[in-house]
């Protein structure tokens, strides 16, 4: 008669249960949750520098396009030139010394290339005889359009200036029909560059030969500084 096994009293299973796979060990398990939680931190990272590229690319832009417009936008310095010098009078005298009289009327061209308005608070006229200075004149303030050009007027009156030095090239230029006086123009000012006020200045030295029995400029050599 067959021998029958009696049922274990702590409810084990009658089978022996097999030991677990080594791919399941604790190990296993533990380089399996590292590596599934490793793959969403990479894509995140990989999302993030996308989108900083995508949000620096459009300010990058931005940053150029205002640099530009500020580049064509700002400013520059007015030009000046002296559109007419005609001389109203001249003569010399020899007693007691050589001197000159000059009455001369000046037409002074001032250009604002700019897109903004010129305020000027003053316009500066020199004038001199190789190399020596014989007076100034000086005129009053105003404003220039934008992208305009303004002639401003003014009379210069120089009595009994002494070139003892220059009284013989004085009087050979009288004769030829051609007398070179240096001149140099200033003008200063503000622009106004939208809630800025910023100052400009133009400047050129130009030497201007007159002839003295048509009161008309032959010709003109101007050098802007």
């Amino acid at each position: 008669m067959a021998k029958t096994q009696p049922p274990s009293a702590a409810g084990e299973p009658l089978l022996p249960t097999a030991s677990p796979p080594p791919y399941l060990d604790a190990r296993a398990g533990a380089d399996a949750d590292a590596y599934v939680l490793l793959v969403p931190a990479v894509r995140l990272r990989r999302l993030r520098r996308g989108c900083r590229y995508r949000c620096l690319g459009p300010l990058l832009a931005l940053l150029v396009l205002l640099c530009l417009a500020g580049f064509l936008l700002w400013p520059a310095d007015p030009d000046v030139s002296v559109a007419r010098l005609r001389l109203a009078h001249v003569s010399v005298s020899a007693r007691p010394s050589v001197s000159v009289t000059i009455s001369a009327a000046l037409k002074v061209r001032i250009r604002n290339p700019d897109l903004f308005a010129l305020d000027y608070s003053h316009l500066d006229v020199a004038i001199g005889y190789r190399g020596a200075h014989l007076g100034r004149v000086t005129s009053g303030g105003g404003r220039v359009r934008a992208r305009a050009v303004s002639y401003i007027d003014a009379d210069l009156s120089l009595d009994g200036i002494r070139v003892v030095e220059d009284a013989i090239y004085l009087l050979e230029d009288l004769a030829r029909g051609s007398v070179p006086f240096d001149t140099v123009a200033e003008v200063e000012g503000h622009v106004h560059f939208f809630f800025l006020s910023i100052p400009v200045k133009g400047r050129i030295s130009c030497v201007v030969h007159i002839n003295p029995h048509n009161q008309t400029i032959v010709h003109q050599d101007c050098y802007p500084e």
